[in-house]
C-alpha cells in the first residue's frame, strides 16, 4: 500500500499557470518558499533538497522538459512533496504526498488543490484524493490518460469531468455523484459522503 496522496491531472495549457497556482496555495497557507531559507526547494535524484529561486522553478516548469519534485511548506519543519510531471500527449500531473501531515493539514492540501483545479484556466481531467494510500498514484493513469474502464481501488474522492465521470459511474454504480461546478463531478464511495 502507498502513502496517502492527491494526484491532479490537467490539460497542458499554452502557458504555465504555476505562478497562479502558487498564489492559490499561499491563500490556503501553503508556501513555495521555505520560511527560513527564503528560497524554493527542488529535490534532486539523490533525494537532497536544492535551493532555487521561485521564478527559476517556474521557468523550468514552463519549459515542460522534465519531471520535477519540489516542496511546499506549512512551516519550516512541515512540507508537502509535490512530483510535477509532463506527459507527451498534453497532460500535466502533480502528485502531492500526504505522509507526515496531520488530518487538518491534509484537508488544507486538498482544499488548495481543489481550488486550483476549479479556479485555474487550464481544464482539469481528474483529482484523485487517496488519503489512505489504497492504490498507487500511477494506478489511475490507465483510467485518466488512456480511457481505461475499470478504476483501481476507489479512493476517498475523485473529482472528474465527463466523459470520465460517466465511465467511472458505469463501472462502479455504487458511487455517489455530486456536481461541483467548473464542469467537474465529485465521486465518492457511498459511505464517505
Amino acid at each position: 500500500m502507498a502513502d496517502g496522496f492527491i494526484r491532479w491531472y490537467r490539460e497542458s495549457g499554452a502557458t504555465s499557470v504555476f505562478a497562479e497556482q502558487v498564489g492559490l496555495f499561499e491563500a490556503h497557507g501553503i508556501g513555495l518558499v521555505h520560511p527560513v531559507k527564503d528560497a524554493a526547494e527542488v529535490i534532486n535524484i539523490e533525494g537532497d533538497d536544492v535551493l532555487i529561486h521561485p521564478e527559476e522553478l517556474g521557468r523550468l516548469l514552463g519549459l515542460r522538459f522534465a519531471s520535477i519534485a519540489m516542496n511546499w511548506w506549512f512551516s519550516a519543519d512541515t512540507n508537502v512533496i509535490d512530483e510535477y510531471d509532463y506527459q507527451p500527449f498534453g497532460c500535466e500531473i502533480q502528485t502531492l504526498w500526504l505522509d507526515g501531515l496531520t488530518s487538518e493539514q491534509a484537508d488544507v492540501v486538498e482544499a488548495a488543490v481543489v481550488a486550483a483545479a476549479t479556479g485555474l484556466p487550464v481544464p482539469t481531467r481528474a483529482v484523485i484524493v487517496d488519503r489512505r494510500g489504497a492504490a498507487d498514484p500511477e494506478d489511475w493513469d490507465s483510467v485518466v490518460l488512456y480511457d481505461g474502464e475499470k478504476p483501481p481501488v476507489m479512493p476517498d474522492r475523485v473529482l472528474v469531468r465527463d466523459p470520465l465521470a460517466e465511465r467511472l459511474l458505469r463501472s462502479s454504480p455504487e458511487l455517489r455523484s455530486e456536481e461541483t461546478g467548473a464542469g467537474l463531478t465529485l465521486l465518492s464511495p457511498a459511505r464517505s459522503l
